[in-house]
């Protein structure tokens, strides 16, 4: 096998052990215990996406498999991957500088898999913004309702779906306070019952 060739003409690197399918790649590691996992996503019985989890957690995964889809690609490195190489994007000398690079602990991305995690962080801080933008929103609207401290447990209780029983036995009072105080909190959110509450003071529409 060229890749094998290609390992052990290194001299600080030597192959282990190989594994026919991701079962038997699991059960191979957990005996061997090696530095880095080279691990292909086209695997019988499991395949990579399926085992790398369980890989991650005994050893440095290098991911080498000739599939370039986004979502295979971010499912590997949120998975545990540190590294994912594109068969036929690289030669033998940047397989070893891979190899050692997340032997040590190190991040190592094919050109297709870097832009794949650089989109997928631009997405992910734009959905953080979004929930940021989202809240503060929440909060500026909830400080224009006048609710006393009280009132806003009550609502967040009301909120979760528990019951004037629930909510008076989380903030030790009785059901009639809490009646009295979601009386108040009606009127000062201007609805007529529960869900219009929910509704208002978690910003749904």
């Amino acid at each position: 096998m060229a890749l094998r060739g290609w390992l052990t003409s290194a001299d600080d690197v030597t192959v282990v052990g190989e594994a026919p399918d991701g079962r038997t790649a699991v059960t191979s590691a957990q005996r061997l215990r090696p530095d880095v996992i080279l691990l292909d996503h086209r695997m019988p019985i499991a395949d990579g996406l399926s085992v790398v989890g369980h890989l991650a957690e005994l050893s440095h995964v290098l991911v080498l498999t000739s599939d370039d889809a986004d979502e295979l690609i971010a499912g590997m490195l949120r998975g545990g991957a540190r590294g994912y190489l594109v068969h036929g994007e690289f030669d033998p000398a940047e397989l070893l500088r891979a190899v050692r690079a997340v032997a040590a602990g190190e991040g190592w991305l094919s050109p297709r898999s870097a832009s794949v995690t650089i989109a997928a962080l631009r997405e992910q801080a734009a959905r953080e913004q979004a929930d940021a933008d989202r809240e503060a929103q929440v909060r500026t609207m909830r400080e224009g309702f006048g609710l006393t401290r009280r009132e806003q447990e009550v609502m967040t209780l009301l909120s979760a779906g528990h019951s004037n029983a629930a909510i008076a036995r989380r903030l030790l009072l009785t059901e009639k306070t809490v009646k009295n105080h979601l009386a108040n909190i009606f009127a000062k959110l201007q609805v007529g019952n529960r869900t219009e509450a929910v509704v208002r003071w978690t910003g749904r529409h």
